[in-house]
């Protein structure tokens, strides 16, 4: 991979859990620009153009803010990373985590200072062993640093630094359900507004953000945001971790201009199709949104340029498949997961998303009837938005785009153009 591409996973910043390592190639430096000028962290992530890594892309500056403006109820304010990944075709924030935790924890700590918050959380899947191995000491090493007692100084307070064990369920990354795991509950996501910048744990502001985000929080902070946009290619900013899986010849995860197109991504840096294989769809940020085909090879990967093709950047995870390869197959085994990690708090969601995977294994199985068709189609029409979080809605997408782009594999006529 051209290093030249990298910065969250150039090789100067992975020193793994070594704070000391990590300040020699320049960390720290984001963080005692934070607290030099903390009121100015917000605007130059507005400048920077950065958005939310974790799939929604939602300007992060916006989260910021809310969180900085909010006032505590009763002293207490909360930054936790939300590292609880789990979805298919996703493995980015496992990687960072265990080979640059310490660019992660930086991110959290100048994010403590922005809000003036003094309890920080890791929040982290426990399945993802090596990342938990690496944070642990990585905390301990940042609590015994002079720039923690730093960071202590300006909040007038102790700051709370720790690792928090997600429950490892699908679920558990939804942040309304982040808070109510930390909050000693089942992880039930909850509907907003209120939305945790308001009121989040304990019913304080709370700053939710994905390990990626805050990953490149001190780079900003210490080279600028003209330095951060000009990393992207046309107007996108800064670079992405793109998850690459499926019928590749190299998959891995690889880390790009945002901008890139999806077929530079598969053919130049993902080696091509397997032996044999010729490319037919990607499901783009994982199995959660639509399907892209041959015609949107050219498509640049970002937030906007994706959206306009009516899908979604994600998390950046591409799931690759060939010709001879059933979506039906696929969507099945997607929606099956769903299914198997709904929280059940939801009616609809429960039921939903059990009917439509039954209705599907028929389908793939060579049993379903057009009735079996006609309800899947209905319940497309009836499930989304029914549930407190997007986990149905999730599974009705994918669904709904493989009908619209696979309609033949189902057994229903072509659209007309």
């Amino acid at each position: 991979m051209n290093q030249a591409n990298q910065n969250l996973l150039h090789p100067s910043r992975q020193v793994g859990a070594d704070l000391a390592a990590w300040r020699k190639v320049g960390g720290g430096e984001g963080l005692l620009a934070a607290l030099a000028d903390p009121q100015s962290i917000v605007s130059k992530l507005q400048d920077a153009n950065l958005c939310g890594m974790g799939g929604a892309g939602f300007p992060t500056w916006r989260k910021w803010e809310a969180a900085v403006a909010a006032q505590s109820k009763h002293g207490d304010k909360y930054v936790v990373c939300n590292a609880n990944e789990d979805e298919p075709g996703t493995f980015k924030d496992r990687v960072l985590l265990a080979k640059t935790p310490h660019q992660v924890i930086e991110g959290v700590l100048i994010a403590a200072v922005a809000c003036r918050a003094n309890k920080a959380i890791m929040y982290v899947n426990p399945h993802q062993t090596e990342s938990v191995a690496a944070i642990v000491p990585a905390i301990e090493q940042w609590k015994k640093s002079d720039l923690f007692i730093r960071i202590e100084n300006y909040l007038g307070k102790p700051l709370d630094l720790k690792l928090v064990e997600t429950s490892g369920r699908y679920i558990g990354g939804e942040e309304t359900a982040v808070i109510s795991w930390l909050e000693g509950g089942f992880p039930f996501p909850r509907r907003k507004p209120p939305f945790p910048a308001e009121s989040g744990v304990a019913g304080e502001p709370t700053l939710i953000n994905n390990t990626e985000t805050f990953a490149n929080i001190p780079q900003i902070l210490a080279k600028g945001a003209e330095w951060y946009k000009s990393l992207g290619l046309g107007d996108a900013a800064g670079t992405k971790l793109y998850s690459l899986s499926g019928d590749v010849l190299n998959p891995g995860l690889y880390e790009l201009p945002m901008g890139t197109t999806l077929q530079s991504l598969i053919f130049d840096h993902g080696g091509g199709m397997l032996e044999g294989r010729t490319f037919k769809a990607v499901f783009t940020g994982g199995p959660s949104n639509t399907l892209l085909t041959a015609k949107d090879l050219d498509v640049p990967l970002d937030f906007v340029s994706v959206r306009e093709r009516k899908s979604s950047l994600g998390t950046g995870a591409m799931i690759v498949i060939s010709e001879g390869t059933s979506v039906v197959r696929k969507v099945s085994e997607y929606v099956e997961f769903f299914a198997s990690n709904s929280c059940g708090q939801c009616p609809p969601c429960k039921g939903g998303t059990f009917q439509l995977s039954r209705l599907l294994n028929r389908v793939d199985t060579g049993i379903g009837t057009s009735d079996d068709l006609r309800a899947l189609q209905s319940l497309c029409q009836l499930l989304p938005r029914s549930g407190r979080c997007g986990l149905i809605d999730g599974a009705v997408t994918v669904l709904q785009s493989s009908l619209r782009t696979f309609p033949e594999e189902y057994g229903l006529p072509a659209e007309q153009d």
